[in-house]
């Protein structure tokens, strides 16, 4: 089954990611996308993580795809006008690739490149209705596509840590009415902030993928605190994270259990490795799933 079958038939997903490296060597990606190999339904290639220069989204989507794996392209609208954004998704199309996760991006000022322009001529509600469009056999301006139209399945992202909440459950419902088909959240620690955010989104019947992002210090929970908007690392997570003298170990001890109590609240999990992919099968395995 397709990624997108499994949406249509109910399935519980699972997704993880790869970020692609800061050059063009590929083994290890690839040799990291083995471990998952058979136990993820999809795996992420994110698009420039972090506003940092780096191999390309398409490129890493492409080698995962002839490779036998079902790559989620990701796509953000921080670096390209409205041509290029349409000609990466028939780009993507062309090589087979249908999966499309479409987000905003992060502003270049936090990035490697901080002088570097950004774009934003689309946001991300706008590129779901153009890549609809798409599908219809015409371009965003209505001028008609050669040959076959292109198939997607398209995803968003959504905050559910965000306050106010509101606005992201009325993006939420514009995503949908664009075309969105699955939603993956940004990192969840807090348990109740999810419970809060899906009583609010109860009316949503698009899948919601909970985020699980591997924790690798207390260090490191601290400054998501304070950099990241919407995420919330609560305090005995972080004492478990400090107290640890395994500290691999008590990220999938974490991870698997956020899992098990979101598990029933949400429809799948993205898992957000953050370069720790070696412990993805671990926290699979751990968690049940």
């Amino acid at each position: 089954m397709t990624f997108k079958e499994k949406i249509q038939a109910g399935k519980f997903l699972i997704t993880s990611e790869i970020g692609p490296g800061k050059g063009i060597q590929t083994e290890k990606l690839l040799d990291d996308a083995e471990l998952i190999r058979a136990k993820v339904d999809a795996i992420n290639v994110t698009d420039l993580q972090s506003s940092v220069m780096r191999l390309g989204s398409l490129a890493v989507s492409c080698l995962l795809k002839q490779k036998g794996f079902e790559p989620i392209y990701q796509l953000t609208c921080r670096d390209r006008n409205r041509l290029a954004l349409q000609s990466d998704l028939l780009s993507a199309a062309a090589l087979g690739i249908e999966n499309v996760l479409i987000a905003t991006g992060d502003h270049p000022s936090l990035g490697d490149h901080p002088q570097a322009k950004p774009v934003f001529d689309l946001d991300s509600v706008q590129l779901l209705r153009v890549a609809v469009k798409l599908q219809s056999g015409t371009d965003m301006n209505g001028n008609k596509l050669e040959g076959y139209a292109p198939k997607f399945c398209l995803g968003a992202v959504v905050n559910p840590g965000s306050d106010p909440l509101e606005p992201q459950i009325m993006k939420m419902e514009k995503k949908i009415a664009s075309g969105a088909e699955f939603f993956q959240t940004q990192a969840v620690f807090d348990i109740k902030t999810f419970e809060n955010f899906i009583s609010k989104a109860r009316h949503i019947k698009v899948p919601v993928m909970a985020g699980i992002v591997l924790l690798k210090s207390a260090a490191m929970a601290n400054y998501m605190n304070k950099n990241v908007a919407g995420i919330s690392v609560p305090d005995n997570l972080i004492k478990e994270m400090e107290q640890s003298k395994d500290k691999p170990a008590t990220s999938i001890e974490i991870a698997s259990r956020l899992i098990k109590e979101l598990k029933p609240m949400c429809q799948g999990v993205h898992i957000m490795p953050i370069g720790a992919n070696k412990l993805v099968p671990r926290v699979l395995e751990a968690s049940g799933l």
